[in-house]
């Protein structure tokens, strides 16, 4: 099987190392090479987080080149934008349609540009903007935005889903189970704009 390239982007403390496991341990129980990098830069203070995920037969790196990314999912509008470049022609962006104010906003000095989803889907990539964040406070807590997305982009892949279910059950721990569980399914059903 050709290596297949997934860039999962977001800002710190929303949960994309969890989903990056999940990501992870999915394609591992499958038997396939994976490689995984995370780069936190500033995410304790709410800056750029992006993990590289890479799998196949066989995987030597798990950096992503630009335009190398089969799929980038997306945990904030700006997030999406700043990371396009890496998108493969052909690729696909889901992106959570939420807006979290980078530093420069907050301060004063910049402001939150207008119109990102439009601009993306300009470009002609394929885009699908979800709100994950009322799916996860659906299913019962703000904070399971990561498992909402995973499950919209696990529609998207070539895993089963009881895969991915047998995964999240693995890896959460038990008390939050039930709330993932339910986050999942949110993103698994969703249909589309």
């Amino acid at each position: 099987m050709e290596t297949k390239s997934i860039m999962i982007v977001g800002v710190g403390g929303q949960g994309t190392l969890l989903a990056s496991r999940l990501l992870g341990n999915a394609l591992l129980s499958k038997d396939y090479d994976v490689k995984v990098s995370e780069v936190h830069g500033m995410s304790q203070r709410g800056g750029s987080v992006v993990t590289y995920v890479k799998y196949g037969s066989k995987v030597a790196s798990p950096i992503v080149a630009l335009g190398e990314a089969d799929l980038i999912l997306s945990f904030e509008q700006l997030e999406a934008a700043r990371w396009l470049p890496y998108l493969k022609k052909g690729g696909t962006i889901i992106t959570n349609t939420q807006k979290m104010d980078p530093m420069p906003v907050v301060m004063g000095a910049a402001e939150y540009p207008h119109d990102i989803l439009e601009a993306i889907r300009a470009k002609g990539v394929k885009l699908v903007a979800v709100d994950a964040l009322s799916m996860a406070v659906e299913a019962g807590s703000s904070k399971a935005v990561n498992v909402a997305l995973i499950g919209v982009m696990a529609r998207n892949m070539d895993l089963e889903k009881q895969v991915w279910k047998d995964t999240i059950a693995a890896t959460v721990p038990a008390k939050f189970l039930e709330l993932n569980e339910k986050a999942f399914e949110l993103g698994y059903g969703y249909q589309g704009e």
